[in-house]
């Protein structure tokens, strides 16, 4: 006589499939190495630091996501300014700060910061600003993504100038993954590209397409919280989150669709599938991906002869492993991982600063330089 199986072991039995079912493995392993280099603090009583950028009289910026952007100097820290509409809900707040290339001569310095009309509903902008006697003027609105959602996620976050001048930044798909990545009408789930005034550049590969928000550079990202320029090649490199995996490094290109979610080497959080395919024509491919998910957060290149044969090497932060990844870069590829100050603490960015040093935050414990 058939026994009838109850609907729970019928759940249970879907899980264990699609949690077994071949996920692939990292193509390139971690070694943990931390070769011969220590953290020094530089800054301590932080909460969750952001973004770092140092001026040229060798004192440095930073954001705390709760909303202040502070200046540390001399051992002493004052708060520069503090948006009183930023959207501190779940993963938003304040992120990133970075100078302009010619800060010597323009002074202009860029943030972003998500931010609510209403306390309510938020979405991540774009900002720049100059700096005088301790205080923030000129501040001006570039971009804004529309429209304010209360959803607490992927916000993106990220700044970086190529060597042509323009700025890049990232917005993440704000939870709302089956619509705004694949959609070039919509914010959210892409990389920007405009000028330095915030004006969008007329070689956008989406300006002269109509409905298109002309500022997209690339689509179909998931939450890109790493965004550097690549100081070999001249191209912009990201880091993203994946879901339960797939996290990825990606190297950014005019009109190219990253795929999320249609390819993803990631599953849904409960084990589940959302896709059965990593790959498809007209989609790119990762530079790298991780399974498990390391939660990529703050992305640099090393450019400073100060640390060895590490100089061309992409570093990644870890928030879920809490260590600094050491992509070794050969010829435009990663051909080798290491794991750096394994269970120091959740990397939330990492800097390389003008004085030829890197600089780390660790959610929680402080601004840190890294030394031999």
């Amino acid at each position: 006589m058939r026994k009838n199986i109850s609907p729970f072991w019928v759940l249970m039995l879907l899980l264990f499939h699609n949690c077994s079912s071949a996920q692939p493995e990292n193509p390139i392993p971690v070694a943990e190495h931390d070769g011969g280099l220590k953290l020094e603090k530089v800054v301590d009583d932080v909460e969750i630091v952001w973004g770092i950028a140092q001026l040229p009289d060798g004192s440095l910026l930073y954001t705390e996501k709760a909303g202040q952007l502070i200046h540390f100097k001399e051992g002493k820290k004052t708060t520069i300014h503090d948006f009183e509409n930023v959207y501190e809900n779940g993963q938003g707040g304040f992120f990133e700060v970075v100078l302009h290339p010619n800060y010597e001569e323009n002074g202009w310095i860029y943030l972003a910061v998500s931010i609510s009309a209403d306390g309510e509903k938020g979405n991540t902008a774009i900002y720049r600003a100059k700096l005088a006697d301790n205080k923030l003027i000129d501040l001006e609105q570039l971009y804004k993504g529309m429209p304010d959602t209360d959803k607490p996620y992927h916000f993106g976050g990220r700044i970086a100038f190529d060597k042509a001048g323009y700025l890049y930044f990232s917005i993440g798909d704000r939870g709302d993954r089956d619509n705004n990545p694949q959609d070039i009408t919509k914010d959210g789930g892409k990389i920007y590209r405009i000028n330095d005034d915030g004006s969008i550049p007329e070689s956008n590969p989406f300006f002269n397409t109509p409905n298109a928000k002309k500022a997209i550079y690339s689509y179909g990202h998931r939450n890109p919280q790493g965004l550097v320029l690549n100081p070999t090649s001249g191209k912009i490199w990201d880091t993203e989150h994946g879901p339960r995996g797939g996290d990825e490094v990606n190297i950014i290109e005019a009109g190219k669709n990253f795929g999320w979610p249609v390819i993803s080497y990631g599953i849904n959080y409960n084990g589940t599938k959302f896709t059965d395919i990593t790959k498809k024509e007209g989609m790119e491919q990762p530079l790298l991906f991780w399974v498990p998910s390391i939660a990529p957060c703050g992305t640099d290149f090393v450019t400073s002869d100060y640390y060895g044969d590490m100089k061309g090497d992409l570093l990644v932060g870890s928030l879920k492993f809490r260590y600094l990844n050491r992509c070794v870069v050969k010829d435009g590829k990663i051909v080798r991982q290491e794991r750096l100050f394994d269970k120091k603490g959740r990397v939330r960015d990492i800097y390389q600063a003008p004085d030829g040093f890197l600089y780390v935050s660790l959610e929680y414990e402080g601004i840190y330089k890294i030394v031999k």
